[in-house]
Formats: C-alpha cells, sequence, structure tokens
C-alpha cells in the first residue's frame, strides 16, 4: 500500500505553489518522490519552494504565471513538458481571497468581478485545456482542482469568490464526466477554515474552532497528505469525487453566517 503512495518518477505542475496551501502541497508531494513545476505569478515565493524542493532532493522550475492569462498558462505546460518529458498531475491551486469578500452587490464593479471569476475558476480551465491533450495521447493522467466549503454555501457580501469556487466543483464534475474515457482523472480538494497568511486569523471576530466539530481549525500542513494521496496511484479509481478536508464543518451543518443581527435584541 505505501507503494502506491510514492510519488517517486511522477511530474506534477501546480499553479499558486508559492505561498499557503500551495507551498505545503508543493513540499508534500516532493518529500513522496515528485518533481515539480512550481508556478505563481510572483517569483520570489515559488523561487524559495523550489530550493526547499531541491534540498529534498527532487527537481523543481518555476514558472512566472499569471492563470488569467492563456498564453501564459500554454507557455507554462509546454515549459514543464520541455523539462520533464512528461506531465502526470496538474494541481489548479492558483486563487485569490484578499479583497474578494465583504462587498455589497452594489459596490462590485466590472473589474472586481472578472478578477475574482478569471483568478479562480477561468485559470484552471486554462490550465486543465493546456496539459488535457497531452494527458489524452498518454492515455492517463490526474487534474486536482482546489476549492473551498464557500463553493459550498452562501457568504454574506461575497459573491466572486463563493460563486467561482462553487464553479471549481462544477468543472472537476465536468472535466471528470469528460475525460475520464481517455484514463484521466479529476479530482477536487474542499479546504474548510485553514488560516494562511492569505486569510485572516478570525473572519467574523468569532472563535471560529468553536464551531468546527473537531474543536479546532486546519493547519495547512495537513491539506499537503491530501494532495499526495490524490496525486498518487493510491487514488486511481477516484474521479469527480470532492475531498472535505474541513473538521467536519459542513458535516456539521449550520454555522455562523454573519446573519445575526447587528443591534442587539430587547425583550
Amino acid at each position: 500500500m505505501l507503494e502506491k503512495l510514492s510519488l517517486d518518477g511522477k511530474s506534477i505542475v501546480i499553479t499558486g505553489g508559492g505561498t499557503g496551501l500551495g507551498r505545503e502541497m508543493s513540499l508534500a508531494m516532493a518529500r513522496a518522490g515528485a518533481d515539480l513545476a512550481i508556478a505563481s505569478r510572483r517569483t520570489g515565493p515559488i523561487e524559495e519552494v523550489a530550493d526547499r524542493v531541491r534540498e529534498l532532493g527532487r527537481n523543481a522550475i518555476t514558472v512566472s504565471t499569471d492563470v488569467t492569462d492563456s498564453s501564459q498558462v500554454d507557455s507554462l505546460i509546454e515549459l514543464s513538458l520541455a523539462e520533464f518529458g512528461k506531465i502526470d498531475v496538474l494541481i489548479n491551486n492558483a486563487g485569490i481571497v484578499r479583497g474578494q469578500g465583504a462587498i455589497p452587490l452594489w459596490d462590485i464593479t466590472d473589474e472586481d468581478w472578472h478578477l475574482g471569476m478569471d483568478t479562480n475558476i477561468t485559470g484552471s480551465l486554462y490550465c486543465s485545456r493546456a496539459v488535457s491533450r497531452h494527458m489524452v495521447d498518454r492515455g492517463r493522467g490526474k487534474i486536482i482542482n482546489v476549492s473551498s466549503g464557500f463553493g459550498l454555501r452562501g457568504g454574506r457580501d461575497n459573491f466572486m469568490y463563493t460563486c467561482a469556487k462553487g464553479a471549481v466543483l462544477q468543472l472537476t464534475r465536468t472535466l471528470a464526466t469528460s475525460l475520464g474515457r481517455y484514463g484521466i482523472t479529476s479530482t477536487c480538494i474542499v479546504p474548510g477554515f485553514i488560516p494562511t497568511e492569505g486569510t485572516r486569523e478570525d473572519r467574523m471576530n468569532l472563535p471560529a474552532g468553536r464551531f468546527i466539530p473537531l474543536g479546532r481549525v486546519g493547519d495547512p500542513p495537513e491539506i499537503g497528505a491530501v494532495a499526495v494521496f490524490l496525486a498518487s496511484d493510491a487514488s486511481d479509481y477516484m474521479n469527480g469525487e470532492m475531498i472535505h478536508v474541513d473538521g467536519g464543518a459542513l458535516a456539521g451543518g449550520y454555522a455562523p453566517t454573519g446573519y445575526a443581527p447587528e443591534i442587539e435584541l430587547v425583550s
């Protein structure tokens, strides 16, 4: 069984791989034996992660990529193929949280909407499209998308992020039903509240762990192990699945939504 979890010999492309959950997934997959093409708009963070990957004895390249630009995405895939000769796994992790929540509907600009949607969903489509022909020709491959618990529930004044992350779930299902016949599987990681440098410690000025059945928020390295499993041969018969990593938050049903009265009720 442990052999099935090994990523030795696998070449993996990950977007948004320099910070937060992407960084932890990159390092976990390197520890499991994978070579990595790490993409992000900012070069500094991905260079740092690539150095860590090389220290672990694996090969790594960095490609500055804006996933909202299809030509840059095509270049990412081409450079990765030139370096590794093949792409076994694509992880669509690039996304944006900051500045994409708590905006009243009437204040949302066209630019706000397109930035949130293009970064969180269109980029995943571009990357999947760019790698699909290569994977089809090989008769195998894995696409792993990263959504959010907010893709399964509404968020007060949070339009771009929730709509885009919900669309990531639908993209996963459609990829699964469209590409499965070619030997390509598509799955989706659905993280719960896992604080990183890109998210606030406490979204609603409440101790978030109180509302999670496990009694705590998540730790970024906990996503890494899930990514290794989904990238490995151990998950070969998983296709279209949504893997919730949220301490039971969605299973618990009701959670704070921001709809509590802003003025204390007086009996």
